[in-house]
């Protein structure tokens, strides 16, 4: 976890999507250190997170349980943040679902599952958001993108193509909220070691062909992620916008 202050982030209104385990709960955690007033959507119950991080940083965030494919839900649960904590000056995109699957075994089912948690998820939640950000002429997103699509990784087509997506949502709001103060950023991180991708995936050939890509020598971690999302989230970063910052060790700097 990172040690550096973002004094603007403290009593920040900030909601996390996908914060209940993994990367998110990092950045959750993240935030509350920053003393922000610090919300989450996630399918799984919130409150073990919830105490373990106040217990760790003396801020209680808000999780709320949601089914972020479901927009009406969606809505709702935006709404009960901003009710609860003001407007959300800061959004971080950050839920995604990524199963390895092969294009021959996917079926109309499969794809709206994975679409709609890795994609329309991010624009709903976006569109969510947008009222109260221009009306308060600010705001900050960030949007979890992925270096996947940029090597062209072939073990997830649905979520290679939903995360090249985000980085052109990313961009394109960038241009497009950008005289309401609004800035869009992302972030694309290498393969970080969540509990999930080493239960799954983090097998000892693969773990070794990752650490040859990588110019930096150490496996990804999900406190890896929290610095460089507080730096776009803040006014640190008040000139920042439209750009996807790779955090990955620098694989894509040797594979480009």
């Amino acid at each position: 976890m990172t040690g550096a202050r973002f004094p603007d982030l403290d009593g920040a209104s900030v909601l996390v999507t996908g914060g209940g385990s993994g990367i998110g709960a990092a950045l959750v955690e993240g935030f509350a250190a920053q003393g922000a007033r610090v919300a989450f959507i996630d399918l799984l119950e919130p409150d073990d997170l919830c105490s373990a991080i106040e217990a760790r940083t003396g801020n209680r965030p808000l999780g709320l349980r949601c089914d972020l494919t479901d927009t009406n839900a969606l809505r709702a649960a935006v709404a009960k943040v901003a009710a609860a904590h003001g407007p959300v000056a800061g959004l971080v995109n950050n839920a995604a679902w990524d199963d390895r699957h092969a294009t021959a075994d996917v079926d109309e089912i499969y794809w709206n599952k994975v679409v709609d948690v890795n994609l329309r998820a991010v624009f709903f939640a976006t569109q969510a958001v947008l009222p109260g950000m221009r009306a308060a002429g600010r705001g900050a997103i960030v949007n979890f993108s992925s270096i996947s699509y940029m090597m062209g990784l072939g073990d997830y087509p649905l979520y290679v193509a939903s995360k090249a997506g985000i980085t052109a949502l990313t961009r394109g709001w960038a241009r497009e909220f950008g005289g309401d103060g609004i800035r869009v950023n992302g972030v694309a991180p290498g393969w970080v070691l969540t509990e999930r991708q080493k239960r799954l995936w983090a097998r000892p050939e693969a773990l070794a062909a990752m650490m040859d890509r990588q110019c930096l020598k150490r496996h990804l971690d999900p406190a890896d992620m929290v610095g460089p999302v507080l730096f776009l989230a803040s006014d640190v970063s008040a000139m920042m916008t439209g750009q996807v910052i790779a955090v990955d060790g620098g694989v894509v700097t040797v594979s480009a």
